[in-house]
């Protein structure tokens, strides 16, 4: 089990790392590649929105599947489109290069989700969730310097070396991984990709998780959105200053994810994320009157830990709605993340801009975490109905 455990978090690490790796590299790429700031933006652009919506099919397509072969596919996808971003020459081959890597990650990163409770003893599913998304929160704080470093010799470096450890991993995921073959049902073995949501459309239970997770998402995306520009607008922090802010604070969600499964033991599924869910609420309405960066970073670490803990909580629930369309719901849940971040992006320009800074912003994501508790509550994914995994008959398709 510790092989699994260690196999599907360096996945996730290195799938989060491609994923913050272009935010260091944009100035270099955008003077290699001879384009305005405007359109340099693209380059990070390309991979999520290549992820998101291809994550929309992967998942439903992947149900039907062998997920053993989908990720040893997709990381094999993974791995070629990352190194040819190391060897792109002009500024719409690296676009292209990042769509195909994104698209390559949309068939990768659900498979992990859905693998793990196939794959790992059910006592032992919170933690290795909670591993597996520190793979990600571990990328997220060393993504920024691990391209940089990578990169003081040549911008392609990077890429040539996550493009490498790839493919070793799939070669890892060859001989660890067993086949993980959907269960055979009479009457679905060519159900539609459209035909796959309808256990989840048609469940009360779904609807309302993913409409909780999307405001969850969209809360702690539009005050993620302008944490760099209150850094520096309230504080006179420096670019450098703040991504070394920034780089804290991620430790901060790595920390969360791995404490999240002694959270569950302690205070069960629905305690961890009530609880957590009303401070995250309380600390973000609180942060725009912080004054002093010392208090204002040891909040928003809090936040990041507290985050670090919901999370891997809230997918086990949402990939225990149904057993047979795993892939479907870690793929939808990614696309719903994608989007509520993107949108939270949004949001927050016009909140900053319109009401005079960041107090908006902090008020805006408090309530969207208040909104989406109490959906999670009546909804039925969290409390009496949602404690445990695959309650709901409406999704037992």
């Amino acid at each position: 089990m510790l092989r699994h455990t260690a196999l599907f978090f360096l996945i996730m690490f290195m799938i989060g790392t491609d994923t913050f790796l272009i935010s260091p590299l944009l100035p270099t790429l955008q003077e290699q590649f001879g384009v305005s700031t405007g359109i340099a933006g693209w380059m990070i652009g390309a991979y999520t929105l290549g992820s998101a919506v291809f994550a929309l099919i992967a998942g439903p397509l992947s149900d039907g599947w062998n997920r053993r072969t989908v990720l040893l596919s997709g990381l094999a996808g993974f791995s070629v489109s990352t190194v040819l971003c190391g060897f792109a020459d002009s500024f719409w081959t690296m676009c292209l290069f990042r769509v195909l890597a994104g698209i390559s990650a949309a068939f990768t990163a659900p498979q992990v989700w859905a693998s793990i409770p196939a794959v790992i003893p059910r006592d032992r599913i919170p933690r290795t969730m909670g591993l597996a998304f520190s793979g990600l929160a571990a990328a997220q704080a060393l993504g920024v310097p691990i391209g940089s470093w990578l990169a003081a010799s040549s911008w392609s470096v990077p890429f040539w070396t996550i493009g490498a450890v790839s493919a070793l991993l799939a070669a890892a995921a060859y001989f660890l991984l067993p086949d993980i073959r959907p269960a055979a049902r009479a009457g679905e073995r060519r159900t539609s990709i459209l035909r796959r949501y309808v256990p989840l459309i048609s469940s009360g239970k779904a609807r309302s998780g993913f409409l909780g997770y999307l405001l969850l998402h969209l809360g702690s995306g539009t005050a993620m959105a302008f944490v760099g520009k209150w850094l520096a607008d309230g504080f006179d922090l420096p670019v450098g200053r703040i991504g070394n802010v920034m780089m804290f604070l991620g430790l901060g969600t790595l920390l969360g994810s791995l404490v999240s499964p002694f959270a569950v033991r302690k205070l069960g599924r629905t305690g961890a994320v009530s609880a957590g869910m009303a401070a995250v609420a309380i600390l973000y309405a609180s942060t725009p009157g912080l004054a002093h960066l010392p208090f204002a970073t040891a909040v928003y670490l809090i936040i990041f830990a507290i985050l670090g803990i919901i999370f891997p909580i809230v997918m086990e629930m949402l990939t225990s709605l149904n057993a047979q369309i795993r892939g479907t719901i870690s793929s939808l849940a990614n696309s719903t993340m994608n989007g509520a971040n993107t949108l939270g992006a949004w949001i927050a320009g016009l909140l900053f801009a319109q009401f005079g800074g960041f107090s908006s912003i902090g008020l805006f994501s408090a309530g969207c975490l208040v909104l989406s508790l109490g959906v999670f509550l009546f909804g039925g994914l969290l409390g009496r109905k949602g404690a445990h995994a695959g309650q709901d008959s409406a999704t037992a398709s």
